[in-house]
């Protein structure tokens, strides 16, 4: 069973598309990124699946039931755009003003609980409003967790944190997967952070699905390469081009793609009297993945 299948999804205001005809898998257990430029549709696909908009035509399913069974919606927590507290209130009086709506029993060591998922025990008494950004991303994961949810929506929570709130935020959402057992749909700009966690990513342009694609059958495609530095780049180059395929000049290195052994790189290079200055074997990674992709024609 999946988390969430979406089969011919379509929203538009004023005439225009912003989700069109969108196909989507997100298996159960997955921290499904989903990628797309500003204005490509992930936020209202999101708001779709958590009921915020209706759609004009297509197909929801969570856990294999309609997205509107009230039933399923309950195992759904979502954090989009923010996390809507009282910035005159405390951390704990905004989460159990949610805990409240929700109705939930033992409110309490709910609060607590997943205060110590999001590293917020001891700032349980501080007022919303003087919360760093790090903090109130912290705080609207806490709200969308109460009740215990099966599937996590999150709509950028990265943007705007320093290395450390990203760190922190990659844990928590690793956590959330692996000891609480929840599915992750989040959006984000910020690929190279993505990259550490999502095990399936979705890229979407104009509101269509453009490619479903996890990261093992990613990390396997991905194309493999040399990357090499010399003092004479231009020399360099004549010279591996003379016995590699496929050698192109990018971010200040030589790339040479699909060499499989570093050495035979560096022994070409000495050999022809060109000292090297770094050399290294990479992949393809998800944002030079995104970008190649989104260059390509669309049909």
């Amino acid at each position: 069973m999946n988390a969430i299948e979406i089969r011919g999804l379509s929203k538009s205001f004023r005439g225009m598309y912003a989700v069109d005809h969108l196909d989507m898998t997100v298996p159960m257990g997955a921290i499904y990124g989903f990628i797309g430029e500003n204005g490509s549709g992930k936020s209202t696909t999101e708001k779709l699946i958590c009921g915020h908009l209706v759609p004009d035509k297509g197909e929801i399913k969570l856990f294999g039931r309609e997205y509107t069974d009230p039933g399923v919606r309950a195992r759904v927590g979502a954090l989009i755009e923010n996390a809507g507290c009282f910035p005159g209130s405390s951390v704990w009086d905004n989460l159990m003003m949610q805990a409240i709506n929700l109705g939930l029993k033992n409110r309490d060591e709910e609060i607590r609980r997943v205060l110590s998922i999001v590293r917020m025990e001891e700032s349980a008494n501080v007022k919303f409003k003087n919360c760093s950004l790090g903090m109130k991303q912290r705080i609207g994961i806490a709200m969308a967790l109460l009740g215990d949810p099966a599937l996590l929506i999150l709509d950028e929570p990265i943007n705007g944190l320093d290395t450390d709130g990203m760190k922190m935020m990659r844990e928590i959402l690793l956590e959330i997967v692996h000891q609480y057992g929840c599915t992750v749909l989040i959006s984000s700009h910020i690929l190279g952070e993505l990259e550490k966690i999502a095990t399936h990513y979705g890229i979407i342009r104009r509101g269509k699905m453009i490619r479903q694609i996890s990261a093992k059958e990613m990390e396997s495609r991905a194309r493999v390469f040399v990357s090499v530095k010399t003092s004479d780049m231009q020399g360099a180059k004549s010279v591996l081009q003379a016995n590699f395929p496929n050698v192109t000049e990018e971010e200040g290195c030589l790339r040479i793609y699909d060499a499989e052994k570093p050495e035979a790189v560096a022994e070409h290079l000495l050999k022809h009297g060109h000292a090297i200055k770094e050399l290294s074997k990479n992949k393809i990674g998800l944002e030079e993945y995104y970008v190649g992709l989104m260059s390509e024609k669309e049909d």
